[in-house]
């Protein structure tokens, strides 16, 4: 084995280590880059060699600690702990005094078992392969996705139906389908789409359906690969006006990105909280000013990464070190590997430096092919009629995320432009958005496709 070991604890009495870390509220880990590490033989977790969050191995507090160890034999998901076919230990009990160090005996053995996602009669799970992917990595890549079915799809054997794709936020995989789609969320006077759940998982995080140097073509195989093959095998609307993208978060920027990227494939996009959609405002920190510091704010503060909505503010320069001590994934390390390009090393390059938080102005500039606000403002002679009545955008104006300021300046953007969009900011809402905005998502796309409908005839 070659990569990292980490070790993970928690001071809970429920719940497993190895569930760390999260957004909110991580405890301590670590991590130990091996080589060539063989079964059988025994690994010492060294203090001075290990890398640890949030403060070094040797630092660790006294106190009662549950510990496992993990391993990333996966490979291919973001999730470098709980991904099936990774392996963990049984979780062991330290008393740990810092005075008088005690031996623990970890052994990993077991391996996080694949989910079995079965097909119902309402959801269908797809596994297709993809040359492009395939082609950019050198070796079999699948694209996935779950089918929702309405209750009418078995009673007209001719009848055709639009097709609703939506898209998770960060963290988000298949296996959140895995009790299946519900289409009828998505169904309102009359109309009754097919329901297809994208996964957005890869080893870098989530790729957001865009093309990309470090992920390969993945806006390129869903448009050219997915899609085709989807409304051959199921009875979709094989129209712009009949195909519809949703998501929320990384999903609410992945489907505006997909709206404006090919706009003659979608008839409508309705985002919600999306991230960043304008780099000048990339949460709190304008990119393209090299005189800003992504870890320090103007008078020397640190920088927040977020309201403290859950608890305290997390601030990007702890949540940097806890992303590099984990290896990769995370969410910071999943916008470098979409909008950086690829390095020498073979990885994505650094926007900031993780010491210091200096911006790399020549990084910052190739971000711009991504900067969704300036794009269409530059290229809103060619875009605008394209896009007229399928811009629907959603996001609170307390944004858990600091999301709003970029928010704000896209809407701001299309208004001067003299766009159609619809862009709503709901008062008072964090991340997650209120019910209501969903119904009325919901209702909004029954129209466009009822009017795209009588356009068709």
């Amino acid at each position: 084995y070659t990569y990292r070991v980490l070790l993970m604890t928690t001071r809970r009495e429920r719940g497993r280590p190895m569930d760390g870390p999260s957004w909110f509220g991580t405890e301590p880990f670590f991590g130990l880059d091996v080589k060539d590490w063989k079964p059988g033989e025994a690994l010492q977790f060294d203090p001075e060699k290990a890398i640890g969050y949030p403060s070094p191995l040797a630092e660790l507090p006294a106190g009662r600690y549950r510990l496992q160890a993990v391993i990333d034999l996966n490979g291919w998901s973001h999730d470098v702990a709980g991904a099936p076919g990774n392996g963990y230990s049984e979780i062991q009990t330290l008393e740990h005094d810092p005075e008088q160090p005690t031996a623990l005996h970890l052994e990993i053995a077991k391996t996080v078992p694949v989910r079995e996602l079965k097909d119902t009669e309402s959801t269908k799970f797809i596994r297709l392969k993809s040359r492009l992917l395939s082609e950019f990595y050198h070796h079999d890549v699948y694209l996935r996705a779950a089918v929702g079915f309405p209750d009418s799809y078995d009673e007209d054997k001719q009848k055709r139906y639009p097709a609703v794709y939506t898209i998770p936020g960060f963290g988000g995989t298949i296996n959140n389908a895995g009790r299946g789609v519900r289409s009828s969320e998505y169904a309102a006077d009359g109309f009754e789409p097919i329901v297809i759940f994208l996964d957005p998982d890869c080893p870098t995080g989530h790729h957001v359906f865009a093309d990309s140097a470090n992920n390969g073509p993945r806006g390129q195989a869903l448009i050219e690969e997915l899609i085709p093959y989807l409304e051959r095998e199921f009875r979709l609307i094989p129209e712009v006006g009949a195909r519809f993208v949703t998501g929320h978060s990384s999903g609410g920027w992945s489907s505006l990105w997909l709206q404006v990227a090919y706009p003659d494939t979608f008839g409508g996009v309705w985002s919600g909280s999306p991230d960043p959609v304008d780099f000048t405002a990339f949460q709190t920190i304008d990119i393209y000013d090299e005189k800003e510091n992504m870890f320090t704010l103007a008078d020397g503060s640190p920088r927040p990464l977020s309201r403290g909505d859950w608890g305290s503010p997390l601030l990007t320069k702890s949540f940097c070190l806890m992303e590099e001590t984990v290896g990769r994934g995370g969410q910071l390390q999943s916008f470098e590997a979409v909008f950086s390009p690829r390095g020498p090393d073979g990885r994505p390059r650094q926007l900031w430096n993780r010491q210091t938080g200096k911006l790399d102005a020549a990084v910052a500039q190739a971000w711009r092919r991504y900067d969704i606000r300036e794009i269409v403002a530059h290229d809103w002679s060619r875009l605008g009629p394209k896009l007229k009545g399928k811009l629907h955008l959603f996001c609170g104006d307390k944004d858990t995320f600091l999301l709003e300021g970029a928010f704000f300046k896209l809407r701001d953007a299309l208004e001067r432009l003299g766009s159609d969009a619809y862009v709503e900011v709901i008062p008072g809402a964090g991340h997650g958005l209120p019910p209501s905005v969903h119904r009325k998502m919901v209702e909004q796309m029954a129209a466009s496709a009822a009017a795209n409908a009588t356009h068709r005839k």
